[in-house]
């Protein structure tokens, strides 16, 4: 089993550790979460433990995930959940953002910043998702070269 910081936690944020956005936005969420919480880079969690959490390496390959009281929560709604678990004002946050009315604009939101997290503050080329999902392509070492 991998080892990780806080495998006794009461809940965790998993994240993607490649992604220089995602990290800062993680490391956001860790500053300010409860103490009881983890907040975890997918690269850090072998596929055991992903699957004792109900998620496998795909899943969390696409989108963040909260693990805590519950099923797992997938994309905006797990950035709701980290939101509500730091509490005050960014608590409220994020039951706003996971209100059911709000969900399907919350669901396109995180859909259009997870597209295009390459592009935002602190993203890098590993933040650029693959087409159609999926893991990060390996890059083109001849990106002018005819496809075969």
């Amino acid at each position: 089993m991998t080892e990780f910081a806080g495998k006794n936690a009461a809940a965790m944020l998993i994240f993607d550790g490649d992604c220089g956005f995602c990290t800062a936005s993680a490391t956001w969420v860790k500053r300010r979460a409860q103490p009881a919480t983890a907040v975890v880079p997918f690269q850090n969690l072998d596929d055991a433990t992903l699957a004792g959490f109900g998620v496998t390496r795909d899943d969390v390959r696409s989108a963040a995930y909260w693990i805590g009281a519950g099923p797992p929560r997938r994309g905006h709604r797990a950035i709701a959940a980290a939101l509500r678990d730091i509490g005050g004002a960014w608590g409220m946050v994020g039951r706003v953002v996971d209100a059911p009315v709000l969900r399907p604009v919350a669901s396109v939101s995180y859909a259009l910043v997870a597209r295009f997290r390459h592009r935002l503050p602190g993203g890098t080329p590993a933040c650029r998702p693959a087409l159609g999902g999926g893991p990060d392509p390996e890059p083109n070492p001849n990106p002018n070269a005819e496809p075969n």
